[in-house]
């Protein structure tokens, strides 16, 4: 199963391409352990920095699932399928020497179970993002992600954290660390915008060696009940319709950047099956994170052995699922002419006339 299923992100490989991704389950030693544990390729602890106002910002945080009606239900295990995550979340509580000797002592534990362990960081003051990054070389580690997609910063304490949306400054950040550091870095953007595309080039351009689509968009839903918003705010917003959206910013970054451009997709994912449309759509590998937190490890093992199954039927490998979808896109404009096809998908108006 691993030779079939390993892909490669640059000069990392991955025993899977499924990524146990950041959230408040993988702050503990025990969630770590348990993602490492669970198959995953990669696990990606939950980010850190120095801002003081970001780990204070755990403290307030709320979640909720919201049913397709938009009311709240049960955040469990068996909360039904196709539920909506609204997260108002933070930064890890650990400051940083604690949470880096952390991310060592999981390294050690990842390496012996052929997993990758990724510490991430999210940017708040870029001198410090970048001695911070040194110090996460220095100590052995592989990998770092940075993390400069968050969906908060317009609604956290100012400099906390960064949602960037200018190329020009995603360049420049992202050179500052990759030209500070000689191991890979994965450069984390966000959704709001619709420049994804733009982004994604700026950040490889400088030096990254992928680039991880698209962190949450910040969305608001209002409480017929109360009639304020659910959980008192705007929040990151997320669930298993944010699919099609990732999939083709995906696709339009491959088409930009070119096939030997490795990309991470993430948002929308829940199951082994999303892990191989991502992967379809241009994904060398594919970040779970709410349903994991939401109904538990086993849903990063499922993961890998359905995409197993998967690959099984098709007679593929993982990697040879990277961009078919993708490079079968085509424009509008190259698609056949039809017979009125629309005609098929309206309502009959029931007494009147044609």
């Amino acid at each position: 199963m691993g030779g079939a299923l390993s892909v490669q992100i640059g000069g990392i490989r991955l025993k899977n391409p499924v990524i146990a991704a950041p959230g408040e389950h993988l702050i503990e030693d025990a969630g770590l352990a348990a993602a490492i544990a669970s198959g995953a390729g990669a696990v990606v602890m939950k980010s850190a920095n120095e801002s003081e106002a970001a780990r204070r910002q755990l403290l307030q945080a709320e979640y909720a699932a919201l049913g397709p009606d938009w009311r709240a239900v049960a955040w469990r295990p068996d909360a039904p399928a196709g539920v909506t995550v609204l997260t108002r979340s933070g930064l890890h509580p650990l400051g940083f020497e604690a949470w880096l000797d952390q991310a060592v002592r999981h390294d050690r534990l990842a390496r012996a179970l052929d997993c990758l362990l990724v510490p991430s960081l999210v940017l708040a003051d870029l001198d410090t993002a970048v001695t911070s990054a040194r110090r996460i070389e220095a100590a052995g580690l592989r990998v770092l992600e940075l993390n400069i997609g968050t969906p908060y910063a317009s609604q956290a304490a100012r400099g906390a954290v960064s949602t960037e949306l200018d190329p020009a400054r995603v360049a420049g950040i992202v050179r500052a660390v990759t030209s500070a550091v000689a191991i890979p870095v994965w450069v984390k953007l966000s959704g709001q915008s619709e420049r994804v595309t733009a982004l994604a080039a700026a950040a490889t351009g400088a030096g990254a060696a992928t680039v991880v689509i698209a962190g949450r968009a910040l969305g608001l839903v209002p409480d017929l009940d109360t009639m304020a918003p659910h959980l008192g705010t705007s929040c990151g917003v997320g669930g298993f319709w944010n699919l099609p959206l990732t999939c083709h910013w995906l696709a339009e970054t491959r088409a930009a950047l070119g096939p030997g451009q490795p990309l991470i997709g993430i948002n929308g994912a829940t199951t082994g099956e999303d892990v191989a449309r991502m992967m379809l759509a241009g994904a060398t590998a594919v970040g779970l994170s709410s349903a994991v937190m939401m109904r538990g490890f086993g849903v990063l093992s499922e993961a890998v052995e359905t995409l197993a199954a998967y690959c099984t039927a098709k007679g593929t490998t993982a990697s040879a699922l990277i961009g078919r979808a993708a490079d079968a896109r085509r424009r509008f404009a190259d698609l056949p002419l039809l017979d009125d096809v629309w005609r098929n998908h309206i309502p009959r108006a029931q007494g009147v006339a044609n």
